[in-house]
């Protein structure tokens, strides 16, 4: 494995924008040895204030998950950060700290400490083994359509405390799955009534003997080609080890989980029990990501439907 050294400093990404955006007054050209000298002092500045920020160690080739029940081979195409540095990441963007994930990865050519950076948190939903059965009946513009319901449901309790109302647009990306390798994706485009942009939530999920990997990306809409395009290799680079995988299920010593694939994909039902606070409980507020129960999130959502359908029995 080989770790390298990154530094970025997001304050500085902002104030170059704001730099870039104040208007200009002057009616003459500058000269060119000034233009010169204002490019060197803006480099400098920003080269002195990177160098005052906390590194991340990150890490390429075959990463073995700390939980040991996955390996992502990532080549060089992609830079794994394990669970404190992933939680540094968090904290860099405005969030509490969390080391329960299984760590973060980001595109080699992407930086998540700029403006348009974004990362893929990784982690696993110890829930039982998902029966897929299900795969081919699920209706996805009536499942949009509960969720929708669900989001704009939710709301009041979300007024309530403290966070504004957030609207689920439509599917960005259509759910798709892959009954022969037991992977599926999709993507939704979010609205938060206290900011004009669109929010992508692109979502991986790899199903597993007793449990399911999840991968999850925030981003603004507009980056939904680059995202699209660097999430679906994700799909072949993420596989579940010897002993762990969806066909290594023994119906007579595992767990099963209590819900299908359409559970999986929408939470709703959690939002029609006053859950859905935690579902897509982000803001995007200038380059500050708060991700709200991202690890609990799919033990809340599954736990609820089974006791729903122990209820509905």
């Amino acid at each position: 494995m080989r770790l390298v050294n990154i530094s970025a400093n997001i304050a500085a990404a902002w104030l170059a924008c704001a730099a870039i955006a104040a208007p200009a007054f002057a009616q003459d050209s500058p000269e060119p040895a000034q233009e010169e000298s204002a490019e060197q002092s803006i480099a400098g500045e920003e080269a002195a204030e990177a160098e005052a920020i906390p590194e991340l160690k990150f890490a390429t080739g075959d990463i073995v998950l700390p939980n040991k029940v996955a390996t992502l081979h990532l080549g060089e195409k992609y830079h794994y950060l394990a669970p404190a540095e992933a939680s540094q990441l968090l904290q860099m963007w405005g969030n509490p700290p969390d080391e329960s994930t299984q760590g973060a990865l980001y595109p080699a050519g992407v930086n998540p400490l700029t403006k348009g950076g974004w990362a893929v948190f990784l982690t696993y939903l110890d829930e039982g083994h998902v029966d897929d059965s299900d795969a081919k009946d699920i209706d996805y513009d009536e499942l949009l359509e509960d969720m929708q319901e669900g989001t704009e449901a939710n709301n009041a309790a979300r007024k309530d405390a403290g966070y504004p109302a957030m609207h689920l647009i439509k599917w960005a990306e259509p759910p798709r799955y892959d009954a022969a390798t037991k992977k599926l994706y999709w993507a939704k485009e979010i609205s938060s009534a206290d900011s004009p942009t669109h929010y992508l939530n692109y979502d991986v999920r790899v199903l597993g003997r007793e449990g399911v990997l999840s991968m999850e990306a925030v981003a603004a809409m507009d980056q939904l080609q680059q995202v699209r395009t660097d999430m679906r290799p994700l799909l072949d680079v993420a596989e579940f080890n010897e002993g762990h995988r969806y066909a290594d299920y023994d119906s007579k010593t595992d767990r099963t989980a209590a819900y299908g694939l359409g559970a999986l994909i929408a939470g709703g039902v959690a939002a029609k029990a006053g859950l859905f606070a935690k579902l897509f409980a982000f803001l995007l507020v200038a380059k500050k990501f708060i991700i709200i129960g991202l690890v609990a999130l799919g033990g809340l959502i599954v736990k609820m439907f089974g006791k729903k359908k122990d209820e509905a029995a």
